[in-house]
């Protein structure tokens, strides 16, 4: 038998129309999962909704909305249950960012970061869990955090305040999700070159960076094929409030 068989469940990703979220969406498709996507770009939702279709033959239902909108959240999931779909693993991935000093920004920028990393996973979560109970289906919830929940970094506060918050928001709904037969943890993902930090991570500044981590390279998507297999399958069903660091040993280097 296979622990980390997910094949003909129901993963619901969040922010899946690019980058990680894409990678996730492909990784268990690949392992003949059903997927639920969601993310703002509709146009490439429906460009990876064809691929894997036609690569992997698995179900696949997309929605084009914004996590913030906890109405939009609530209708996705009333069409899924109307179409008879129960999710088993809901993976909250939707993150933003930005690079400003702490003084310079405002109540604006604050929001938007804060709101999509912290917020969004609250209220995703929660109408999830709500559906799971309805259906009487255990599940797992995987929060996509960040080695700077717990180290910090110059110019990003809204951010590192943020996955600070997921990542104890994650202990907490363990806890309170148990009875339920809910798994709730957090994988956090170390520097990765995705389409957002290209330019800073291969660039001198990046290169300098580099030589922080003991692996001498920065995260790949590939890294966190591992640890989302474990942690949405029945080999890590015992597993529940922890954060999983993928990040090369940067978190362990001496300062």
């Amino acid at each position: 038998m296979n622990i980390f068989d997910v094949k003909d469940k129901y993963i619901l990703i969040t922010g899946a129309s690019s980058g990680l979220g894409h990678h996730i969406a492909e990784l268990f498709a690949k392992e003949g999962a059903n997927i639920v996507i969601c993310a703002r770009r509709l146009e490439r939702l429906k460009e990876l909704e064809s691929h894997i279709k036609n690569e992997y033959g698995v179900q696949v239902h997309t929605f084009a909305l914004d996590v913030n909108d906890r109405s939009a959240v609530k209708d996705m999931i009333n069409n899924l249950e109307a179409e008879g779909v129960t999710i088993d693993v809901l993976i909250n991935n939707a993150g933003v960012s930005d690079t400003k000093r702490f003084l310079d920004y405002n109540d604006e920028d604050w929001n938007k970061i804060v709101d999509t990393n912290l917020k969004a996973p609250w209220q995703c979560a929660q109408e999830v869990v709500q559906h799971m109970i309805k259906a009487e289906r255990k599940g797992s919830i995987i929060n996509i955090t960040s080695i700077l929940s717990q180290s910090t970094n110059l110019g990003v506060s809204p951010y590192c305040a943020s996955k600070a918050g997921l990542r104890h928001l994650t202990e907490v709904m363990a806890v309170e999700l148990a009875r339920f037969g809910i798994n709730v943890n957090a994988i956090a993902p170390g520097y990765m070159i995705t389409e957002i930090n290209e330019e800073y991570l291969t660039s001198e500044a990046g290169q300098q960076l580099l030589k922080k981590i003991p692996t001498r390279k920065f995260v790949e998507f590939d890294d966190l094929n591992g640890p989302l297999l474990l942690l949405a399958s029945q080999a890590g069903q015992g597993i529940t409030g922890i954060e999983i660091k993928v990040d090369g040993g940067h978190s362990a280097a001496p300062i």
